[in-house]
């Protein structure tokens, strides 16, 4: 390699210093700073050149001949040209110190500070003599060789012992480079860290920092801003506000920008140096570990120009105090941002790293907008019922029986015998009804053992179901749950218009339309549609699911709605509990509910004559033994009654339309996913 300037200006040096470490030597003096000072020097000039320097010490000799491999080395090659009685004391002391460092290893003991000697002594005795030092390591040869060298040579007169091979020691340097620059990395970190929590003459240091476990020792009554609470209104004020760090940009040493999150609300903070905002202030701020929950205070500022990208636009905070309670690891699973873009986006994670990492893709902000809707679907549906006359009720999910019969059921050992998860509470819905509850509905998990993996399909969902006694026509259960429908989607296309905004930004479709009152078509009128569209199918068939896709088009097309009723199901497609038609033979007084195509809800008039009820399930070839209490409930006289369950998280996909249910599923449950 050609020298460069600095290289050779760097030569200079290490021949200067090691005039100086022989004069200290020939003096007596004490030679140990030189000598360090020295091999400090030769560091520079090797990380400079990526070589060793030329030694300047005098050649030694001719070149030797080569020795018999099976002959010890005598006495006199150990003897240096230059250095006298000091280097042949370090030689004695590299020997002794090899020894001790096979010693160790052959305990199985730690050798690190062993070897670190070890190497200081080497580079003590090259300093010195400008040579390495020679070894007396055996050469590589035969396997008893090798044996023989698991064994601490002896020692010839003069000789030292105990060397290891150049590869090992190469090993050893090499372990030695590594370990320096981890305490270099960390000799950096504690340094940076130190100016951050404030040294020196930092003014601020008492202003900002990583607070101390919260273990609710002290209860200070602060009063705390929500970030969705930071608007116009508040310019001026000094508000407290704990938040997410969704973003960090460092713009320079006084100056860092940090976005604050909470729930699906974002604003923007700036810390910034000035006589009470220290540097160290804001490149603790700059070093903050995005998703962390921090505690910020400061003033509301109104900015020049509205800040983009936040909700909270017309606002920023100005910082005067910042503290981190509880810190975020460095390197995150999945970024939370990416969990918000739209699928298409080669950025946005797989459905089963989001799934995997739930709880960071549940802070995305479409999500957080997707489970406020979710939550509004059940808040209103319970609110439009309570309105009604309704009383909730909450039955059992541990059963005895198959609630709706079939293999689709989990089964459990129940204290010696077997026991079932609820397939559905209709059974008790019913019995309520029976015992003169007259309208009544139930929120809660249902159970379905389907080997389902679809994009609608879960193994445990949350059931909305109502049931209701009426006077002369099951139609008056049916007007019900219209009224309930067009009081939900009312609901949330008044009062969450933002979060459907939020939602659409992510998974862009066209607003969800209903008709006041809902189109209601009946079992033939269906048919027909889907015969004239090219769909062959007989009059009692069932309708497959690409066929209910293909009706909710043609619906959709006819009729602008994406809500509609099927009316009068056939009698032989429907449960035994089915109340039958009583002027269609071979159909009934059963209905379903769709959205956008897919169905959502099934529901009929269910049979309250325990006659009646005994003879279907014998057409269906139900045994009597297994419903003899279902049957029962109805023998003491009971209300003619219908209803219907829906599962809350289709209602959400489907409202919004969403692709898959485990958008709308807290923590889904799927033939192939239990966790977390």
């Amino acid at each position: 390699m050609s020298a460069t300037p600095e290289a050779a200006a760097l030569l200079e040096k290490i021949k200067a210093q090691g005039d100086e470490v022989r004069r200290l030597k020939t003096e007596g003096g004490d030679a140990g700073p030189a000598v360090q000072a020295l091999l400090s020097l030769k560091g520079e000039y090797k990380t400079l050149t990526g070589e060793d320097p030329p030694s300047s010490a005098p050649k030694q000799g001719k070149k030797k001949k080569k020795k018999d491999k099976s002959a010890p080395a005598p006495a006199a090659a150990a003897a240096p040209a230059a250095g006298g009685d000091e280097a042949a004391a370090l030689l004695e002391k590299i020997t002794a110190q090899g020894n001790e460092v096979r010693r160790i290893k052959g305990e199985g003991g730690d050798v690190g500070a062993a070897v670190k000697a070890l190497l200081a002594l080497k580079g003590d005795y090259k300093a010195l003599t400008g040579q390495d030092p020679p070894s007396s390591a055996p050469k590589q040869g035969s396997k008893k060789d090798k044996k023989k060298q698991q064994e601490p040579a002896p020692a010839a007169s003069g000789a030292p012992t105990g060397e290891l091979s150049k590869k090992q020691l190469k090993k050893l340097e090499k372990e030695k480079a590594k370990e320096d620059r981890k305490k270099a990395t960390a000799a950096r970190v504690a340094a940076e860290q130190a100016a951050a929590q404030g040294g020196g003459d930092d003014q601020s240091s008492e202003l900002y920092g990583n607070l101390p476990t919260l273990t609710s020792a002290t209860r200070p009554g602060r009063s705390y801003t929500k970030v969705e609470e930071l608007t116009s209104a508040k310019e001026g004020q000094t508000v407290l506000v704990r938040a997410r760090v969704h973003a960090v940009r460092e713009k320079s040493s006084k100056l860092t920008f940090l976005v604050l999150r909470f729930k699906q609300f974002t604003a923007q903070a700036v810390c910034l140096v000035n006589e009470t905002v220290s540097k160290q202030m804001t490149k603790f701020a700059a070093r903050l570990n995005l998703e962390s929950l921090i505690d910020v205070e400061g003033t509301v500022v109104k900015p020049d120009v509205p800040v983009e990208g936040c909700s909270q636009k017309e606002v920023e905070i100005h910082i005067s105090k910042l503290f981190c309670v509880s810190q975020a690891v460095p390197r995150l699973p999945v970024q939370v941002d990416d969990c918000g873009l739209p699928e298409s986006d080669k950025r946005h994670p797989g459905q089963d790293v989001r799934l995997d990492n739930r709880i960071l893709d549940l802070r995305a902000t479409p999500n957080q907008a997707i489970f406020r809707i979710q939550s509004a679907v059940c808040e209103l549906f319970r609110s439009f019922l309570l309105s009604q006359g309704f009383t909730e009720i909450h039955s059992p999910k541990l059963i005895g029986a198959a609630s709706e019969g079939g293999a689709n059921v989990f089964k459990l050992k129940y204290f010696g015998s077997d026991a079932f998860l609820a397939q559905s509470p209709q059974l008790y819905k019913q019995m309520a009804i029976a015992s003169d509850f007259d309208r009544v509905f139930e929120v809660a998990p249902v159970f379905r053992a389907e080997d389902s993996n679809t994009h609608r399909h879960l193994t445990e969902f949350v059931g909305l179901d109502m049931e209701m006694a009426f006077y002369e026509h099951y139609h008056e259960v049916l007007d019900m749950l219209d009224q309930m429908f067009v009081s939900i989607f009312r609901g949330l296309q008044t009062r969450f218009a933002q979060e459907i905004e939020t939602v659409n930004q992510q998974f862009p479709r066209k607003p969800f339309r209903w008709l006041e009152p809902s189109l209601r078509l009946e079992w033939p009128e269906a048919i027909a549609m889907l015969r004239e569209s090219g769909e062959e199918l007989g009059d009692f068939d069932d309708l497959s699911t690409p066929q209910e896709v293909k009706l909710g088009k043609l619906v959709a097309e006819k009729y602008e709605t994406d809500f509609y009723v099927l009316d009068k199901f056939p009698l032989c497609i429907r449960p035994f509990y089915t109340m039958p038609d009583p002027h269609s033979p071979g159909y009934s007084n059963s209905y379903d509910f769709f959205m956008r195509g897919e169905e959502i809800m099934s529901g009929a008039q269910r049979i309250h004559d325990p006659v009646l009820l005994e003879e279907r399930a014998r057409v269906h070839g139900i045994p009597l033994s297994g419903i003899q209490s279902y049957v029962d409930a109805f023998k003491y006289g009971c209300s003619p009654h219908a209803g219907g369950g829906v599962g809350l998280e289709r209602v959400a996909m489907l409202f919004l339309g969403l692709p898959n249910i485990r958008r709308t599923s807290l923590f889904p449950r799927t033939p192939n996913r239990c966790a977390p």
